[in-house]
């Protein structure tokens, strides 16, 4: 039996910015034109300030304009709608972000919503979720479920027919996820919290994404059995380990060695 491979997107994350930013040179040069990407901050969450400032510092290596909003804690939420009202007839701006989670006396749906769905780069507007969901139009798609579709496609090829399972069902990863999988061909399951045997989901499953917990989320490809889970998003005792595998960006691809298991996933990742 063939072991799982563990697909380690950081050397093709890095690859795609270089193609993105080829592109930002040439739609300067042919058109004049320089993308602006605007990310709002609410608060001082330190996750949050984290993400932001590696947004904004990869958005300028790419040669687009960043625009960078800190608001403080106490910003009512008329405040922020009023922010991106004018964020949305920015010329100068193509892309929005707000940054997740808002404070608890703003409505985050509601900013989400008041976001032109043109400019809705994290895909998160009921518009762009409508149009993922049914296959019509080209909505923008939530970033991580896309890119770990672009490195399905590019370590596997054609997922027609194979048997997918997501671990998670949030709007943001796993919903999102199962639709694009959808759109490939897959047989989709969503496993979740209150899934009664997770284990036996996982050892049906020719592709395994696991989308639980912190924002940080791989691929992992498994054999037909699927015998082996994978998560980079889970925490805590509850996270399933793959067994053994390889790095995709590991110069000597040697095998993996992975902290002990879960009890929870011991049973689809044991002999």
């Amino acid at each position: 039996m063939s072991e799982a491979r563990i697909i380690d997107g950081k050397a093709f994350a890095a690859e795609l910015r270089g193609r993105i930013g080829g592109v930002v040179s040439e739609l300067k040069r042919s058109h004049d034109l320089t993308p602006g990407l605007a990310v709002v901050l609410v608060g001082e969450n330190p996750a949050s300030e984290v993400y932001v400032r590696n947004k904004n510092r990869q958005t300028a290596e790419a040669g687009m304009n960043s625009f960078h909003h800190a608001l403080p804690t106490e910003t009512g939420q008329d405040e922020l709608l009023d922010l991106i009202a004018r964020l949305n007839a920015d010329p100068a701006v193509h892309g929005i972000l707000v940054q997740l989670p808002l404070p608890d006396q703003i409505d985050a749906q509601a900013v989400l919503d008041a976001i032109d769905p043109a400019k809705d780069v994290d895909g998160f507007h009921v518009v762009n979720a409508g149009r993922l969901m049914t296959g019509t139009g080209k909505p923008l798609v939530p970033c991580t479920p896309l890119g770990c579709m672009m490195l399905l496609r590019e370590y596997v090829g054609d997922l027609t027919g194979m048997r997918a399972v997501i671990v998670g069902r949030s709007n943001i990863v796993g919903k999102p996820m199962a639709h694009l999988l959808l759109g490939q061909h897959c047989t989709v399951t969503i496993a979740h919290s209150r899934t009664r045997d997770l284990p036996a989901e996982c050892r049906q499953a020719d592709i395994l994404v696991a989308a639980v917990g912190r924002p940080k989320w791989f691929a992992a490809i498994g054999s037909s059995r699927a015998r082996r889970c994978s998560t980079s998003a889970s925490t805590g005792s509850r996270r399933p380990r793959a067994r053994a595998g390889w790095s995709a960006t590991s110069p000597s691809r040697r095998r993996a060695k992975w902290p002990a298991r879960s009890r929870r996933c011991q049973a689809a990742s044991g002999p």
